[in-house]
C-alpha cells in the first residue's frame, strides 16, 4: 500500500531576518571584545521553520516580505541553505538580530532590531501570493510577529483562509495576532511562556523576568488557557519555556514534559524547531504527548548548534 502523498508546509512569517552570531570565550562589559569564531545566517521564524522541515526530509515554502539592498544576499543564502522563498515587494530594509555568546558563562544575549515599516500594498501582495500558494500545501504555520505596517488582521485573515481550504494550521504567534485566529480552530497554538503572558497575564510576565512569579499561578493560567482553547476551538496548547519543562494541555489535564539535558551552544531557533517536530509528528498522526516529545527532541538537537534553525 502506497504511502500518502505529502503535501508541502506553507510557512508564513512577515518579519524576516538577517543573523549574525557571535561567539566569545569570555564578554567583558564595557570593553572592547574581538572574535574569530562568528557567523551570519538567514533567520526569523518562518526561515527557521523551513530550514528544520527541509533537514527532516519535508517541502516548505517560506512566505515573506523583502526589500532593501540586503534582499539578494537575504535569498541567496536561502537557495545555500535548500529554502523556497515566495516574497512580496515591501520597500523596507531587511532587520538585523544579533546574537552573542559568552561561552565562559554559557549565556546567549540577543539584541533585536524592530523592523522597518512595510510600504502601502504590501499586506495585499501577502494576501495575493498565499492564497496562490494554499491550494497546493498541507499544514500552514503562521510564526512570528509581524513588521510594521501591516493591517492588524493580516493573520487572522491567513487563519480564516486556511480554515476555509481545509488546512491543519500551527499558530506561533501572539497577542492580537493570536486572540483573532483563535476562532479558525488551529490544530495547536505554540507560544512560548513570556508569549503567552504578554497575551493574557502581563503583570505575571514582569514577575516572571524578575524571577518572583508564582509557579503555581504559571500552571494555573496554561491549564486554564488549554482548557479554553480545547472546548472552543478545538486546539492544542502548547507552552514551551526554555530549559524548563514543557506545559501542555491534553484535554484532559495540564501535562508537562522534560527537556532534554544537553551542551547548550546556541538556543536560538529551539523554539521553531520544537514547532516544526510538533506539526510533522501530528501530520504522522502522533498523539499530542508524543507531538510535544518529538519537539522537545528538535529542540535540543538545534540548541546543541552554532547555527539558528538548524537540527544537521
Amino acid at each position: 500500500m502506497r504511502a500518502p502523498q505529502r503535501l508541502p508546509y506553507l510557512v508564513v512569517c512577515l518579519n524576516p531576518v538577517i543573523q549574525k552570531t557571535l561567539v566569545y570565550s569570555r564578554l567583558d562589559k564595557g570593553e572592547v571584545n574581538r572574535t574569530a569564531e562568528h557567523r551570519v545566517d538567514v533567520a526569523g521564524k518562518g526561515v527557521c521553520c523551513s530550514r528544520v522541515l527541509g533537514q527532516l526530509g519535508r517541502e516548505a515554502l517560506h512566505l515573506t516580505q523583502l526589500g532593501g539592498p540586503t534582499r539578494d544576499w537575504f535569498l541567496a543564502m536561502c537557495e545555500t541553505d535548500g529554502v523556497r522563498v515566495r516574497w512580496a515587494e515591501s520597500g523596507s530594509d531587511i532587520r538585523f538580530c544579533t546574537t552573542v555568546i559568552d561561552s565562559s558563562d554559557g549565556s546567549a544575549t540577543e539584541l533585536v532590531e524592530e523592523a522597518r515599516s512595510v510600504s502601502e500594498g504590501t499586506g495585499e501582495r501577502i494576501i495575493a501570493a498565499y492564497r496562490e500558494l494554499l491550494p497546493a500545501c498541507g499544514t500552514v504555520m503562521l510564526s512570528g510577529t509581524k513588521a510594521a505596517g501591516f493591517a492588524p488582521d493580516i493573520m487572522p485573515r491567513m487563519a480564516a483562509l486556511a480554515a476555509e481550504a481545509g488546512k491543519r494550521l500551527i499558530l506561533d504567534i501572539k497577542g492580537a495576532d493570536l486572540v483573532g485566529s483563535l476562532p479558525y480552530r488551529p490544530a495547536v497554538v505554540k507560544p512560548n511562556l513570556e508569549e503567552l503572558l504578554q497575551t493574557y497575564a502581563p503583570e505575571l510576565a514582569l514577575a516572571v523576568r524578575s524571577g518572583a512569579a508564582d509557579e503555581g499561578a504559571l500552571r494555573d493560567l496554561v491549564a486554564s488557557a488549554g482548557r479554553e482553547y480545547q472546548e472552543h476551538y478545538g486546539s492544542w496548547l502548547v507552552v514551551t519555556r526554555g530549559s524548563r519543562p514543557t506545559l501542555f494541555w491534553d484535554g484532559q489535564a495540564l501535562r508537562e514534559c522534560p527537556t532534554r539535558p544537553v551542551k547548550v551552544l546556541n538556543p536560538i531557533g529551539s523554539g521553531d524547531s520544537f514547532n516544526v517536530g510538533v506539526a510533522t509528528a501530528l501530520e504522522d498522526g502522533a498523539s499530542i504527548a508524543e507531538a510535544v516529545a518529538e519537539g522537545t527532541r528538535l529542540g535540543a538537537l538545534n540548541a546543541e548548534r552554532l547555527k539558528p534553525g538548524s537540527i544537521a
